[in-house]
């Protein structure tokens, strides 16, 4: 197990790759997440299986226990059964795609402020200035905070919390120390006071915005939850809110900031896909933005596996898996299964050009009834995001070698965080 754990943790994609090299489409991981380690599944057919499998019988929620400390027990990524059925049903409004188009005018603003600090000549890491424009967004569209006191000091204590949770040690259940009077140590204990200082500005804000008598007009999405109401005709409670928060600004923030970087990284490198994308975005064609935005996700998918924890035996794949395993859907080796994918290590926008993606077989967001509730949020930000940033600079690749992909917490990221030089900042039309 620990050898099993170590490649997993600092050499994802090799070790991956060589687990299906040797035992096919289907293997088992050892890792201390999990009793028995986890099945992989890497074949559309076997990942459909479980997409579509009975949903209380395959739990997700317990599945991600491993995520409870930083998000909850009542984040909707860790409820099963009628709790999460309620809980999206709730959620689910504030992402229709109608209502995205109202945060395109904001998205854009944050990201021309951020270019505003760029300098023509530096070389600097793109992930982090993506993940000030993400979390700006959340901040604004999500929390609906304007400039002021209050976004600064939510802000800082955000980045603080997510940098003391981005090691893969903080997911381990053995590394959460705690002495014998059950209080955590060390640097767990550092993570739950930071949680503690979040924490008690979300309850704050929700006690804030509660007692608002606008909260119709406003539409922003804490406001909108605060709105909404279960079949019984009950509201979220304000615990249901702050751990739903941190869901979205977990699963929302840094995930889309990997993508924005990882999609440079890799456009960059190939200046062909660059021009054509810069010819069609003149010409008010996003085609190609599109393509190229799931071929990013293909390639680079920031998730690597979305796992389900069954109730009862599953015959996946030709394997009969016994009740209590942890089964995960491989989405980096899913995204390269041939023959669904012609040369799938290659980076080739164009096999996304007037092609929609198949359900089972580009599965960035996940699947079934646990799919992403922001994948549409996401996407909408990335092609707000790319041209803005486009429009106004030229950038060339940092290194001359492809980043390698090193994992942070449960994540997938560019080794070198996406490094880039400035050649031009041009001045806001």
């Amino acid at each position: 197990m620990p050898v099993q754990t170590a490649l997993w943790i600092l050499m994802p994609l090799p070790f991956m790759r060589w687990c299906r090299r040797r035992h096919g489409e289907i293997f088992r991981v050892k890792l201390p997440l999990a009793n028995g380690g986890i099945i992989n599944v890497c074949d559309p057919a076997a990942v459909k299986t479980v997409f579509t499998g009975n949903p209380d019988r395959l739990r997700a929620g317990e599945a991600n226990v491993i995520l409870e400390p930083l998000l909850g027990t009542r984040s909707v990524l860790l409820l099963d059964g009628p709790e999460h059925i309620r809980q999206r049903k709730l959620m689910l409004p504030s992402f229709h795609g109608e209502r995205m188009q109202r945060y395109g005018a904001v998205m854009t603003a944050i990201t021309e402020r951020e270019i505003a600090t760029w300098r023509a000549g530096e070389t600097m890491q793109l992930e982090p200035r993506m993940q000030r424009i993400t979390l700006e967004v959340i901040l604004r569209t999500v929390f609906g905070l304007d400039d002021g006191e209050r976004l600064i000091e939510l802000r800082d204590k955000l980045r603080r919390l997510l940098d003391a949770g981005s090691s893969p040690l903080t997911l381990i259940p053995s590394m959460r120390r705690s002495d014998r009077a059950g209080r955590p140590v060390g640097t767990f204990a550092r993570l739950m006071a930071l949680k503690a200082q979040v924490d008690s500005v979300l309850y704050d804000e929700i006690a804030r915005r509660r007692a608002r008598t606008d909260l119709a007009e406003r539409d922003d999405i804490l406001s909108l939850l605060l709105q909404a109401r279960d079949e019984q005709g009950q509201p979220m409670t304000d615990q249901e809110l702050r751990d739903e928060l941190m869901t979205l600004l977990a699963a929302g923030h840094e995930t889309t900031a990997t993508s924005l970087a990882w999609f440079f990284e890799l456009m960059l490198r190939h200046p062909a896909a660059m021009r054509r994308l810069e010819d069609e975005l003149a010409h008010d064609r996003t085609e190609y933005l599109d393509a190229a935005i799931k071929e990013t996700m293909r390639l680079r998918p920031v998730v690597p596996v979305v796992v389900r924890h069954l109730l009862d035996p599953l015959e996946v794949a030709g394997h009969r898996l016994p009740a209590g395993t942890i089964v995960g859907c491989n989405i980096v080796l899913t995204h390269r299964h041939q023959p669904t994918y012609d040369d799938p290590e290659s980076f080739r926008p164009e096999r996304f050009v007037d092609k929609a993606t198949e359900t089972y077989s580009w599965i960035p967001f996940g699947g079934g009834i646990r799919r992403c509730l922001g994948a549409s949020f996401a996407h909408y930000e990335m092609r707000t995001v790319i041209p803005t940033i486009l429009a106004r600079t030229r950038l060339r690749t940092g290194s001359p070698r492809g980043e390698r992909v090193k994992r942070r917490a449960v994540t997938l990221v560019p080794s070198r965080r996406a490094r880039v030089i400035v050649d031009e900042v041009r001045a806001a039309a």
